[in-house]
């Protein structure tokens, strides 16, 4: 009876995720609204076009393997738009790759029209708009692909600190898109195997009345102030740590190669540059300063919970005793 619980809870999460995960992308697709009505109305004035000068060919006349080639073709580069805008934001990038394929779209549209309708020979249009519209976009897409090469290289070395490894996206938090615990105790296992007689210390930090900034500003303020946060930390660490999200607003860092003493230095950087961070509120002129309580725990154990126990043991010596949670 416990197993088929936890299976139907694995489910329930599993359909939580899945809905987020379409609202985001419906959410996305909104933000396109443009680029999706230029497209549908070159696709419309062909249709007009064709139409109107040609003449709609018999059922015996249509060569099927074409209208799957040319139509899938079609399909194919419809659902590559719809996955950009899907999981893209708005920007030059984005266009070019969106204009690269919308083109491409066109030409293919073009032809599976074609094997419809029969435009007479003098009409040259139909050919020209083929010719012009594919090496056009095939250009606006190559372009487009190298400007995300290069976008990919700068955010991969932005996010080496908070993926250390790999990249599994079931592991990070949507809103700071830090690795979640889960992810966190998989990488502190790995350091801890990989050591090699290595010092290892884990920082678990906690925002200092962060439940005020809820209660006085809104969620949405405090959410803010957390991945804003996020971001100061990965800043502030070396390259070869890591930062996750425990939970709530608390995070934890891991150091490795990392002596007590080193630790300690860290944390010290790590409390400073939290304390002189001015978060500036949204919704008024008011700039916010806030401070974290932080637990060291160094790897004298070879056991992650034991280590994560430590270090929250530390943090809650640090808390006065109506902060501690």
């Amino acid at each position: 009876m416990t197993n088929v619980r936890k299976l139907s809870q694995i489910d329930d999460i599993s359909l939580l995720t899945t809905f987020i995960a379409v609202f985001d992308m419906l959410a996305s697709l909104a933000h396109h609204k443009h680029k999706g009505i230029f497209l549908l109305s070159l696709m419309a004035i062909a249709l007009v076009a064709n139409l109107m000068m040609g003449n709609v060919k018999q059922w015996a006349e249509i060569d099927w393997i074409d209208v799957v080639g040319e139509g899938g073709s079609a399909l194919a580069m419809a659902l590559w738009i719809l996955f950009i805008w899907g999981s893209r934001p708005l920007g030059r990038v984005t266009n070019l790759l969106s204009l690269g394929l919308g083109f491409m779209l066109v030409a293919f549209w073009q032809d599976a029209l074609d094997e419809f309708i029969r435009i007479p020979a003098e009409q040259w249009w139909d050919q020209g708009f083929e010719s012009i519209a594919m090496p056009l976009g095939i250009l606006l897409l190559t372009y487009g692909l190298y400007h995300w090469h290069q976008e990919q290289i700068a955010i991969n070395s932005q996010l080496r600190n908070r993926e250390q490894f790999f990249r599994e996206h079931l592991s990070v938090d949507r809103l700071t898109n830090l690795g979640r615990i889960d992810f966190l105790k998989n990488q502190l296992d790995r350091f801890i195997r990989d050591k090699n007689g290595q010092s290892l210390a884990l920082l678990i930090l906690d925002v200092a009345n962060f439940n005020d900034i809820n209660r006085r500003f809104g969620m949405s303020e405090g959410d803010r102030y957390l991945h804003a946060l996020s971001e100061l930390l990965i800043l502030n660490l070396r390259k070869h740590d890591l930062v996750c999200r425990y939970a709530g607003d608390r995070f934890a860092v891991v150091l490795p190669d990392t002596n007590i003493i080193k630790a300690q230095e860290i944390a010290n950087e790590l409390s400073m540059a939290v304390e002189n961070f001015a978060f500036k509120l949204s919704e008024s002129n008011q700039t916010l300063y806030q401070k974290v309580y932080i637990g060291i725990a160094c790897s004298e154990s070879d056991d992650s919970e034991i280590i994560i126990q430590q270090a929250n043991a530390s943090l809650a010596q640090k808390k006065p005793l109506k902060q501690v949670a």
